[in-house]
C-alpha cells in the first residue's frame, strides 16, 4: 500500500485570507507531497510497504533504525488530520459533544483556549500541538518534528494544529502566536474534532 498524497478537503484560497492559496499550495504541494515521495522511497521493498500508514507509524516509533520512515510516514499522517482540523468559517467556541467535553474536563472553552495556545506556543522549534482523548478524558499536548499521539497506547487524537515555520510563516512571518489565535478564532474544525470523539 503505497502512500499517497490525499486532496485538500477545501480549495486553495478556501482559508483566505488567514491563510492564503500560496501557503497551502506550498504546504500541501510541496512539504506534504515530499514526506509522501520519500515515504515511498524508504519503504520500497521493505516488510512496510503492504501496511497501513497508522501500522508502520507503530512499527518504526523509537527505533533508531527506522527514523526515516517514521518522519516521513508521521509528517505524511499529521499532515494530512492538520488539513482536516481546519475548514472554511470554522473556528469559535465549538458546539455538540466536544462543547460539552470541554467544560467538562476543562472546566471553560476560555480554559482550553488558553491551554491549547500554550502548547503551540511552547513547543520549542516545529512541532504540532493536539487536542486528544485519553482514558476517558481530553488532554492537550504537543509533539516535536514528526512526534504523534498514535504511538502513545489508548490515546485519540482529535484536532491538531501545526506549528512548523512553514505552517505560517507566509502569512504570520515569526509571529506564531497570531497564528495560533487566528487558528482557534477563525479556522479550526469542531465537526472534526465531533466526528473524531464519537468514534473513540
Amino acid at each position: 500500500m503505497a502512500l499517497e498524497l490525499p486532496p485538500l478537503p477545501y480549495a486553495l484560497d478556501a482559508l483566505s485570507p488567514y491563510i492564503n492559496a500560496n501557503t497551502l499550495s506550498i504546504h500541501h504541494g510541496k512539504h506534504h507531497q515530499a514526506y509522501v515521495t520519500n515515504g515511498n522511497k524508504l519503504i520500497e521493498g521493505t516488510e512496510f510497504a503492504s501496511m497501513s500508514l497508522e501500522a508502520i507509524i507503530k512499527a518504526t516509533a523509537g527505533k533508531a533504525d527506522k527514523a526515516g520512515i517514521f518522519n516521513n510516514v508521521a509528517q505524511v499522517y499529521n499532515h494530512t488530520f492538520y488539513w482536516h482540523s481546519m475548514k472554511p468559517n470554522g473556528g469559535g467556541k465549538p458546539s455538540g459533544a466536544i462543547a460539552a467535553k470541554i467544560t467538562a474536563d476543562f472546566g471553560s472553552y476560555e480554559k482550553f483556549v488558553e491551554l491549547f495556545s500554550q502548547a503551540g506556543a511552547t513547543q520549542f522549534g516545529s512541532g504540532w500541538a493536539w487536542l486528544c482523548l485519553q482514558g476517558g478524558k481530553l488532554v492537550i499536548s504537543k509533539t516535536p518534528n514528526a512526534e504523534t499521539p498514535l504511538t502513545q497506547a489508548l490515546v485519540t487524537p482529535l484536532l491538531t494544529m501545526d506549528v512548523w515555520e512553514h505552517a505560517y510563516y507566509l502569512d504570520f512571518q515569526n509571529r506564531r502566536p497570531d497564528y495560533i489565535k487566528t487558528f482557534l478564532a477563525n479556522l479550526v474544525n469542531w465537526d472534526f474534532a465531533n466526528a473524531n470523539l464519537a468514534k473513540a
